[in-house]
This record gives structure tokens, C-alpha cells and sequence, in this order.
């Protein structure tokens, strides 16, 4: 789809901003500052509402009258009939009371405290990893740093077997588009689906092997919980194991790649982190800021909502443009410079209320220790192209980023 020029996009009837146009996903940022500067609150023609400042997209997530179901119980682009045990029923689709119940189960994996103890772990194979790269002056960042740190920490901490990490990498990709079913075409649905059940089946596989077997694992962890019968059932179990695997690392990947890109691209950045390692942490929020992997996150409203002059109905699927608030002008001061000593960077790139990311101190202390040892150990990285190449993943994930790495 070409871009629209001059004037014509305001007759659109998506206002130039269209999910499944590929321009939106390279670079949706300018089309995004348009939108919000003409019809920051609007209807798009399915029905589906969208909101882009700062303000509005953080009182949607954090106070309005809202969640993840609508009133007949269904969730936005709904998927997976007859699939029991599937992605529809994680944490992450659910409205309380069953959400608080889940993760009040699960939270304690993912606490800042029980986070920092992994971080030698981390830095352990972060090291390793970059100085396999060092030996040959040049890596993928993808291949070699971005998937393996969250794909291994993520198998260690669930006690899922990490030689089996080929095989659900590219399920894990395929199942994040059903998220999105009502936008996805039908032959990407149906390699969803495909992928979503070969996940139900592999964990079933598991779970019972592991019943014979418990361990210092979340997944055995999940299945005491399970077997006391009154907090989670067999079908929950499998769905919040396929969700933790998919959680804890598709998004993770985009976040450590599309942050090295960034500062390979902004050199005088990556020389201020590789000058003072204390500020990857300020580097990471600001990553995020300027270019996190997801664009938004959909609420259901659950009555009728006032917004910036207009009223949004009650059971209506609104789109809080994570990336757009971001970048609100309003918000941020020169919002498009990217900018790692950045202050108060209260980004929304994680959500907001009760559907915060669960795994948020585990991201960011990866793509910390991650992107901190790139600029430790290099002197200079430099991409080998201009050209981004996505990989399968439903969110701005690449899929692959070589890269040169001069010592």
C-alpha cells in the first residue's frame, strides 16, 4: 500500500493509520503524531475506537471504566473455539475477578527482588554470548543476543527444556496474531491456530511429565496450584504456561533488538552509555519510549466514557496507542529526539492498572544487562543495512539485525 500524500489521507475512512498497512508497521511514529494532532479520540470503520495522547491513553488503562472482555463475556477478536487450554484464557485475557485471582499465583516469579537475583545470570550469558560475537567481529543481534537471553532465562525459570526452544520459537511468533484475529488475514489466523495448538500440545506433554516430577520450577508451581483445586484448573494451567513462554520472550526480543538498532543508529548515544554504564537503565526506559515492539493495547469499555469532547460507548473496543502517547509532545519534551539521560520518563510501553506487564522488571533488567554489554564490550556497532526485516511475531519484533562489532 503506497502512502497517502498531500491532504487525501483525511478522507480515508482509517485517517491514514490502517494495522495491516506495512508503512505502519516500519515506521509508525509520523503517522501516529498526524493522527493525534487531527483526531486525537476517533472511530475507525470497525467499530474499534483509537486514542493517541498521553492523558487519554493513561486514564484508559489506569482509571476508566474498563477491561478485557466485553459484556457478553467474549474478547476482543475472538479466537480458539473448542481450544481449551489455549491463549485465550491467559492472564492477560481476563478481567477480575479471575485476573487478580491468576496473578496474584504468579507474581511472585516476577518481583523486582526475585528479578535482581537472575541478574548474574544474566550478565553471565550476555558475557558469553558477546564475546562468542567479538571472535568474529560481527553477530546478528537477533540470533545471537536477543532471543537466546530472554528464550533461556524464560526456560530456566519455567523449567521448560530449552533444547525444545526451536520448535516453540516459531509458534510462540505465529500465536502473538491472534491477539489481533479481527485484523489478521485468514491464512496468518490459521497458522495461528495451528501453532496455538501445537503449544496446547506440547505443554500437555509437559505438564504431565512434570506431574511425575516437581520441581523449583513456575510450571511446577502452576501445577501444585492446580492440584490444591481451588486455584487455578487444568485448563488455566496450560493456558497461563503457554502465556508466560510467549510473554517471556517475544516482546523482550523486540525490545533488546530494536534498542541496539537505535543506539547503533545514534552513535553519540551509545558512546554516552559505553562512558557510563550507570545510565542503561535510562537507556532502556527510553527505548522503550521512542521505539518499544507494541504499538498498542485494546481495553473494552464497560460504560459510556467521556474523551476529549467526545463519548465513547459502553462496550466498545478502544485502542490505547501505546506508541502515540509516547511520543506526545504534550508529555515529553522533543518528544522524536531519542535522548537515554531522558528524565522522568514515565513511558506507557508496559500498560498501565491492573493489566501492567507482569513480566516488566524482568524485560527491562534484561534488555539493562543486554544492551549495557553491548556497549561495554564494543567500541562501535554498526548495522550492515538499512533495511529492517520483521520477523513473524504480530509485534515490531526484527527478524534479524546483523550488525559489526569493532572492539
Amino acid at each position: 500500500m503506497e502512502p497517502m500524500t498531500d491532504d487525501s489521507w483525511k478522507s480515508d475512512p482509517w485517517l491514514g493509520v490502517n494495522p495491516i498497512d506495512p508503512a505502519f508497521r516500519d515506521d509508525p511514529h509520523p503517522l501516529l503524531r498526524r493522527l493525534r494532532e487531527y483526531d486525537p479520540v476517533n472511530e475507525t470503520p470497525m467499530g474499534v475506537w483509537r486514542v493517541t495522547r498521553y492523558d487519554d491513553v493513561a486514564y484508559m488503562l489506569k482509571e476508566a471504566p474498563a477491561g478485557v472482555r466485553f459484556r457478553d463475556g467474549s474478547a476482543f477478536g475472538s479466537f480458539g473455539v473448542g481450544m481449551e487450554g489455549g491463549p485465550g484464557e491467559f492472564i492477560l485475557r481476563q478481567d477480575p475477578p479471575d485476573h487478580t485471582r491468576i496473578r496474584k499465583l504468579m507474581s511472585q516469579a516476577f518481583t523486582p527482588r526475585a528479578v535482581e537475583r537472575l541478574r548474574g545470570r544474566v550478565q553471565a550469558l550476555v558475557d558469553d554470548l558477546l564475546e562468542r560475537a567479538a571472535a568474529r567481529g560481527e553477530m546478528d543481534v537477533i540470533a545471537d543476543l536477543a532471543l537466546p537471553v530472554p528464550a533461556t532465562l524464560i526456560c530456566e525459570m519455567m523449567g521448560v527444556p530449552l533444547a525444545d526452544r526451536d520448535r516453540f520459537t516459531e509458534w510462540t511468533a505465529a500465536t502473538t496474531h491472534l491477539l489481533a484475529a479481527a485484523f489478521a488475514p485468514p491464512e496468518v489466523l490459521e497458522r495461528g491456530l495451528a501453532a496455538a495448538n501445537e503449544l496446547i500440545a506440547y505443554f500437555n506433554d509437559l505438564i504431565a511429565a512434570r506431574r511425575r516430577d516437581l520441581r523449583d520450577d513456575i510450571l511446577s508451581d502452576l501445577i501444585r496450584a492446580e492440584e490444591a483445586g481451588d486455584r487455578l484448573s487444568p485448563s488455566e494451567l496450560v493456558s497461563q504456561s503457554i502465556g508466560l513462554l510467549i510473554a517471556g520472550f517475544e516482546t523482550t526480543i523486540g525490545l533488546i533488538g530494536n534498542g541496539a538498532l537505535l543506539l547503533a543508529k545514534h552513535p553519540d548515544q551509545y558512546d554516552a552509555l559505553r562512558a557510563d554504564p550507570g545510565l542503561a537503565p535510562s537507556a532502556v526506559e527510553e527505548c522503550l519510549r521512542y521505539d518499544g515492539p507494541i504499538i498498542l493495547s485494546v481495553r473494552i469499555t464497560h460504560q459510556d466514557i467521556p474523551l476529549s469532547g467526545k463519548v465513547i460507548p459502553a462496550d466498545k473496543p478502544v485502542m490505547c496507542m501505546l506508541a502515540a502517547a509516547n511520543r506526545d509532545p504534550d508529555h515529553f519534551a522533543d518528544p522524536d529526539r531519542f535522548d537515554i539521560r531522558r528524565e522522568d520518563n514515565d513511558n506507557l510501553a508496559f500498560g498501565g492498572g491492573v493489566h501492567f506487564c507482569l513480566g516488566a522488571h524482568l524485560a527491562r533488567m534484561e534488555a539493562q544487562v543486554a544492551l549495557g554489554g553491548l556497549a561495554r564490550r564494543f567500541r562501535r556497532i554498526e548495522p550492515k543495512s538499512d533495511e529492517r526485516v520483521w520477523g513473524k511475531s504480530l509485534f515490531r519484533v526484527l527478524g534479524t539485525l546483523p550488525i559489526r562489532c569493532l572492539s
